[in-house]
């Protein structure tokens, strides 16, 4: 079986959508992702879409547990979480 590999800067251009809700979070390279120690997916920081890049807002993101993640497609990566579930950070 043949691997697929994806690259970040790839990556960088898939559009987030949340299925729950229909919400869209602007592309990958202007959110962020939690990696841990040990080099695992551990959450998503979304903004608000309306900056370009994550250092330029006021630094209040939604973090999105990487267990949300449902789906990585070929120009999406898909959530299913509600907003509820949605935590704020002020990083």
């Amino acid at each position: 079986m043949e691997e697929k590999y994806r690259f970040l800067s790839e990556m960088e251009r898939y559009e987030i959508i949340n299925i729950n809700d229909g919400d869209k979070y602007s592309v990958l390279g202007n959110n962020d992702i939690v990696i841990n120690e040990n080099g695992e997916l551990k959450l998503l920081l979304l903004g608000d879409g309306k900056s370009s890049k994550m250092f330029f807002r006021n630094n209040e993101m939604l973090e999105v547990s990487w267990d949300y993640v449902k789906k990585i497609g070929s120009k999406t990566i898909i959530i299913d979480v509600d907003g509820e579930t949605l935590r704020k950070s002020h990083i």
